[in-house]
Protein backbone atom coordinates (compact mmCIF):
# COMPACT_ATOMS: atom_id res chain seq x y z
CA UNK A 1 0.00 0.00 0.00
CA UNK A 2 1.35 3.41 -0.97
CA UNK A 3 2.15 5.78 1.92
CA UNK A 4 -0.28 8.61 2.60
CA UNK A 5 0.57 12.16 1.47
CA UNK A 6 1.39 13.10 5.06
CA UNK A 7 3.59 10.03 5.59
CA UNK A 8 5.60 10.81 2.44
CA UNK A 9 6.55 14.15 3.96
CA UNK A 10 6.89 13.18 7.62
CA UNK A 11 8.45 9.70 7.65
CA UNK A 12 11.75 10.60 5.90
CA UNK A 13 12.25 13.45 8.36
CA UNK A 14 11.36 11.23 11.34
CA UNK A 15 13.77 8.50 10.20
CA UNK A 16 16.50 11.09 9.69
CA UNK A 17 15.95 12.54 13.18
CA UNK A 18 15.88 9.08 14.76
CA UNK A 19 19.21 8.14 13.19
CA UNK A 20 20.67 11.50 14.22
CA UNK A 21 19.72 10.80 17.84
CA UNK A 22 21.82 7.63 17.74
CA UNK A 23 25.00 9.39 16.64
CA UNK A 24 27.61 9.25 19.37
CA UNK A 25 25.23 7.61 21.85
CA UNK A 26 26.88 5.97 24.83
CA UNK A 27 25.82 2.47 23.88
CA UNK A 28 27.17 2.72 20.33
CA UNK A 29 30.43 4.53 21.07
CA UNK A 30 32.10 7.68 19.79
CA UNK A 31 32.67 6.28 16.31
CA UNK A 32 28.92 5.92 15.77
CA UNK A 33 28.58 9.66 15.17
CA UNK A 34 30.49 9.16 11.90
CA UNK A 35 29.24 5.76 10.74
CA UNK A 36 25.63 6.55 11.52
CA UNK A 37 26.00 9.84 9.65
CA UNK A 38 27.09 7.78 6.65
CA UNK A 39 24.09 5.47 7.16
CA UNK A 40 21.54 8.27 7.54
CA UNK A 41 22.92 10.08 4.48
CA UNK A 42 22.55 6.93 2.38
CA UNK A 43 19.09 6.19 3.81
CA UNK A 44 18.04 9.81 3.36
CA UNK A 45 19.22 9.86 -0.26
CA UNK A 46 17.32 6.63 -0.94
CA UNK A 47 14.12 8.00 0.63
CA UNK A 48 14.32 11.20 -1.44
CA UNK A 49 14.87 9.17 -4.61
CA UNK A 50 12.11 6.64 -3.78
CA UNK A 51 9.52 9.36 -3.09
CA UNK A 52 10.63 11.82 -5.78
CA UNK A 53 7.67 11.20 -8.10
CA UNK A 54 5.23 11.29 -5.19
CA UNK A 55 6.43 14.71 -3.98
CA UNK A 56 5.76 17.05 -6.90
CA UNK A 57 6.79 20.13 -4.91
CA UNK A 58 10.23 18.63 -4.17
CA UNK A 59 12.01 20.08 -7.20
CA UNK A 60 15.12 22.25 -7.10
CA UNK A 61 14.72 25.83 -8.36
CA UNK A 62 17.41 28.46 -8.84
CA UNK A 63 16.91 32.20 -8.39
CA UNK A 64 18.91 35.20 -7.27
CA UNK A 65 16.72 35.39 -4.16
CA UNK A 66 17.66 31.82 -3.24
CA UNK A 67 21.36 32.60 -3.62
CA UNK A 68 21.06 35.81 -1.61
CA UNK A 69 19.13 34.16 1.23
CA UNK A 70 21.54 31.22 1.32
CA UNK A 71 24.59 33.50 1.60
CA UNK A 72 22.97 35.88 4.12
CA UNK A 73 21.88 33.04 6.40
CA UNK A 74 25.39 31.60 6.30
CA UNK A 75 26.72 35.01 7.35
CA UNK A 76 24.24 35.20 10.23
CA UNK A 77 24.95 31.63 11.31
CA UNK A 78 28.66 32.35 11.65
CA UNK A 79 28.45 36.02 12.63
CA UNK A 80 26.04 35.55 15.53
CA UNK A 81 28.17 32.86 17.17
CA UNK A 82 29.02 33.85 20.73
CA UNK A 83 26.50 36.69 20.79
CA UNK A 84 23.52 34.77 22.18
CA UNK A 85 23.11 32.18 24.96
CA UNK A 86 22.85 28.47 24.31
CA UNK A 87 19.42 26.94 24.83
CA UNK A 88 20.62 25.36 28.08
CA UNK A 89 21.84 28.72 29.41
CA UNK A 90 18.70 30.44 28.19
CA UNK A 91 16.50 27.99 30.10
CA UNK A 92 18.76 28.39 33.16
CA UNK A 93 18.24 32.17 33.08
CA UNK A 94 14.51 31.52 33.03
CA UNK A 95 14.86 29.22 36.05
CA UNK A 96 14.06 26.11 34.01
CA UNK A 97 17.32 24.21 34.43
CA UNK A 98 21.06 24.37 34.91
CA UNK A 99 23.42 26.15 32.54
CA UNK A 100 26.15 24.63 30.40
CA UNK A 101 29.21 23.19 32.08
CA UNK A 102 32.36 21.95 30.36
CA UNK A 103 31.87 18.34 31.42
CA UNK A 104 28.35 18.22 30.01
CA UNK A 105 29.01 19.88 26.66
CA UNK A 106 28.84 17.43 23.74
CA UNK A 107 32.02 16.70 21.84
CA UNK A 108 32.20 18.43 18.44
CA UNK A 109 31.92 16.44 15.22
CA UNK A 110 35.66 16.42 14.39
CA UNK A 111 36.86 13.52 12.20
CA UNK A 112 40.48 14.68 12.49
CA UNK A 113 40.36 14.10 16.24
CA UNK A 114 38.86 10.63 15.87
CA UNK A 115 40.50 9.21 12.73
CA UNK A 116 43.79 11.09 12.93
CA UNK A 117 44.76 14.56 11.81
CA UNK A 118 44.88 14.81 8.04
CA UNK A 119 43.97 11.16 7.48
CA UNK A 120 42.17 10.15 4.31
CA UNK A 121 39.24 8.75 6.29
CA UNK A 122 38.88 12.00 8.21
CA UNK A 123 38.71 14.02 4.98
CA UNK A 124 36.29 11.47 3.51
CA UNK A 125 33.96 11.98 6.48
CA UNK A 126 34.23 15.75 6.13
CA UNK A 127 33.37 15.45 2.44
CA UNK A 128 30.47 13.14 3.29
CA UNK A 129 29.07 15.63 5.76
CA UNK A 130 29.30 18.50 3.29
CA UNK A 131 27.63 16.45 0.54
CA UNK A 132 24.95 15.10 2.87
CA UNK A 133 24.08 18.50 4.35
CA UNK A 134 24.06 20.12 0.90
CA UNK A 135 22.13 17.59 -1.17
CA UNK A 136 20.19 15.31 1.20
CA UNK A 137 19.20 17.47 4.18
CA UNK A 138 17.51 20.33 2.24
CA UNK A 139 14.82 18.29 0.45
CA UNK A 140 14.01 16.22 3.55
CA UNK A 141 13.73 19.21 5.88
CA UNK A 142 12.06 21.60 3.45
CA UNK A 143 9.40 19.06 2.49
CA UNK A 144 8.63 18.43 6.17
CA UNK A 145 8.69 22.00 7.48
CA UNK A 146 7.56 24.05 4.50
CA UNK A 147 5.33 21.62 2.59
CA UNK A 148 3.72 19.73 5.47
CA UNK A 149 4.08 21.43 8.87
CA UNK A 150 3.44 25.01 7.74
CA UNK A 151 0.42 24.05 5.65
CA UNK A 152 -0.98 21.74 8.36
CA UNK A 153 -0.74 24.53 10.94
CA UNK A 154 -2.46 26.87 8.50
CA UNK A 155 -5.29 24.38 7.94
CA UNK A 156 -5.63 20.69 8.94
CA UNK A 157 -6.84 20.12 5.37
CA UNK A 158 -3.27 20.96 4.43
CA UNK A 159 -3.31 19.42 0.95
CA UNK A 160 -5.67 22.16 -0.19
CA UNK A 161 -3.39 24.93 1.12
CA UNK A 162 -1.23 26.60 -1.54
CA UNK A 163 2.44 27.00 -0.67
CA UNK A 164 2.16 30.80 -0.81
CA UNK A 165 -0.76 31.13 1.62
CA UNK A 166 0.17 33.53 4.44
CA UNK A 167 -0.55 32.38 7.98
CA UNK A 168 1.20 34.33 10.76
CA UNK A 169 0.67 31.59 13.35
CA UNK A 170 1.99 28.87 11.05
CA UNK A 171 4.92 31.11 10.06
CA UNK A 172 5.90 31.77 13.67
CA UNK A 173 5.53 28.19 14.90
CA UNK A 174 7.32 26.66 11.92
CA UNK A 175 10.21 29.13 12.16
CA UNK A 176 10.65 28.55 15.89
CA UNK A 177 10.35 24.77 15.52
CA UNK A 178 13.02 24.80 12.81
CA UNK A 179 15.33 26.88 14.99
CA UNK A 180 14.87 24.85 18.14
CA UNK A 181 16.12 21.61 16.58
CA UNK A 182 19.48 23.31 16.00
CA UNK A 183 21.89 24.12 18.80
CA UNK A 184 22.35 27.48 17.04
CA UNK A 185 18.75 28.27 17.87
CA UNK A 186 18.70 32.02 17.13
CA UNK A 187 20.16 31.88 13.60
CA UNK A 188 18.08 28.72 13.18
CA UNK A 189 14.86 30.65 13.79
CA UNK A 190 15.97 33.42 11.41
CA UNK A 191 16.92 30.73 8.91
CA UNK A 192 13.51 29.07 9.14
CA UNK A 193 11.79 32.42 8.65
CA UNK A 194 13.94 33.27 5.63
CA UNK A 195 13.37 29.92 3.92
CA UNK A 196 9.65 30.12 4.61
CA UNK A 197 9.64 33.63 3.16
CA UNK A 198 11.14 32.27 -0.04
CA UNK A 199 8.40 29.66 -0.32
CA UNK A 200 5.72 32.29 0.24
CA UNK A 201 7.27 34.63 -2.32
CA UNK A 202 7.88 32.03 -5.01
CA UNK A 203 4.96 29.67 -4.33
CA UNK A 204 7.32 26.72 -4.69
CA UNK A 205 9.72 24.76 -2.51
CA UNK A 206 12.72 24.68 -4.83
CA UNK A 207 14.15 28.10 -3.98
CA UNK A 208 14.16 27.29 -0.26
CA UNK A 209 15.89 23.99 -1.02
CA UNK A 210 18.55 25.83 -3.01
CA UNK A 211 19.03 28.47 -0.31
CA UNK A 212 19.27 25.73 2.32
CA UNK A 213 21.85 23.89 0.22
CA UNK A 214 23.95 27.05 -0.29
CA UNK A 215 23.91 27.84 3.43
CA UNK A 216 24.96 24.32 4.35
CA UNK A 217 27.63 24.16 1.65
CA UNK A 218 29.20 27.44 2.74
CA UNK A 219 29.00 26.43 6.39
CA UNK A 220 30.65 23.08 5.63
CA UNK A 221 33.49 24.78 3.75
CA UNK A 222 33.88 27.25 6.63
CA UNK A 223 34.03 24.46 9.21
CA UNK A 224 36.67 22.53 7.27
CA UNK A 225 38.70 25.65 6.47
CA UNK A 226 38.61 27.28 9.90
CA UNK A 227 38.42 24.04 11.92
CA UNK A 228 35.22 25.53 13.40
CA UNK A 229 33.96 22.10 14.51
CA UNK A 230 31.57 23.64 17.03
CA UNK A 231 29.13 24.25 14.16
CA UNK A 232 28.96 20.49 13.57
Amino acid sequence: MAPSPAARRVVPFAVFVALTSLQGSMGLGEGSRYWIYLLKTLVGAWMVWALWKQLPECRWSFSWEAVAVGVIIFGLWVGLEGHYPSLTDLFARLGLGKGDSAEHLPQPWNPHAYFGSGSGLAWAMIGLRIVGSTLVVPPIEEVFYRSFLYRYLADPKWETVPLNRWSPVAFLITSVAFGMVHKEWLPGILCGAAYQGLVLRKNRLGDAMTAHAITNLLLGIWVAWKAAWNFW
